[in-house]
């Protein structure tokens, strides 16, 4: 079954479930490291540029109050090399990116720290600076997301707003993440090196909205459980480009 449509699956079978979900659920922030920053790299095996952008994202991986993800884009395809994980759904979700701004600036190494800030996907300094920056209005610790596994089901559990804060409304992600990936490529910019990524978006669907009240996600770990996917990742965004508001990333095995 392609990513797609096991995600699809999912997401038909969580919304058959919704009305159990929304009940109170009581989260502990302390069980959980609060993550202070989500970063997305748009990146591509056709771009000459990237390589150094896809190795300091393996630097910020390994710090667990950070989750940092690759979304390789397919529009350099024409270079020469079809990028092995590009996909047309990174590749406009950086454009939307670029249209909630209003900029309309789409590059490769590309980072978008908490769904707000677009940088320089190769320099470390401009990626810190970016995430202390958004971190001043919350960024994604702002709602806790707690996850577990129970038996057949992985369990997620999104807290609520606080009394007395204006109602939003976020969209939840459900997005499969391949931890590593190395690929060597014959043709183009990047012709004779291997090239090895780091937490490798494969899916990344909307599967609900969030409206400020404690929402609790139930999932069959069956579903899940692909032969190159170990981990899952949630994110909590307002609107559908917007900040990201709380975030958790989990392995499967």
């Amino acid at each position: 079954m392609r990513y797609r449509e096991f995600l699809l699956a999912v997401f038909v079978a969580a919304i058959g479930a919704l009305p159990a979900w929304a009940q109170e659920v009581r989260i502990d922030p302390s069980a959980d490291k609060p993550i202070k920053g989500v970063i997305e790299l748009f990146t591509s095996q056709g771009c000459a540029s990237c390589p150094p952008a896809d190795a300091l994202l393996k630097t910020f991986a390994d710090d667990p109050s950070i989750i940092a993800l690759s979304l390789p884009v397919d529009y350099w395809n024409y270079l020469g090399w079809k990028d092995t994980f590009g996909s047309p759904r990174n590749s406009e979700r950086q454009r939307n990116y670029a249209r909630n701004r209003g900029d309309g600036a789409i590059f490769t190494p590309q980072a978008i720290v908490n769904g707000v800030t677009p940088v320089n996907g190769g320099s470390k300094a401009a990626i810190e600076a970016a995430i202390e920056d958004t971190r001043k209005g919350g960024g994604p610790a702002q709602v806790p997301i707690s996850f577990w596994q129970e038996r057949n089901t992985l369990n997620f559990a999104l807290a609520g707003d606080p009394p007395g804060r204006t109602p939003r409304e976020a969209t939840v992600w459900l997005g499969v993440v391949q931890m590593t990936g190395s690929v060597p490529i014959k043709e183009g910019e990047n012709a004779g090196k291997t090239l090895t990524y780091t937490n490798i978006v494969r899916e990344l669907t909307p599967i609900g909205i969030w409206k400020g009240m404690p929402l609790r996600v139930q999932l069959p770990r069956a579903a899940m459980m692909q032969a190159d996917v170990q981990k899952i990742v949630v994110l909590l965004q307002e609107g559908r480009s917007g900040p990201i508001i709380g975030a958790t990333m989990a392995g499967l095995w």
